[in-house]
């Protein structure tokens, strides 16, 4: 009874753990693609500039 006690227990740690993972994981995806397209926005300001 011990050990089904533990395996609920751990369960119960290791599951929203892993949903967090997937959020924090979901969200540097998020921000490195908002670097991306920043980045080529300052690019083509800054090629927009030097054409002017």
């Amino acid at each position: 009874m011990k050990n089904v006690l533990f395996v609920a227990a751990l369960v119960a740690f290791i599951a929203p753990s892993l949903a967090g993972c997937g959020n924090t994981i979901r969200g540097i995806g998020q921000d490195t693609a908002n670097t991306v397209d920043a980045t080529q926005s300052a690019a083509s300001n800054t090629a927009d500039a030097v054409v002017d």
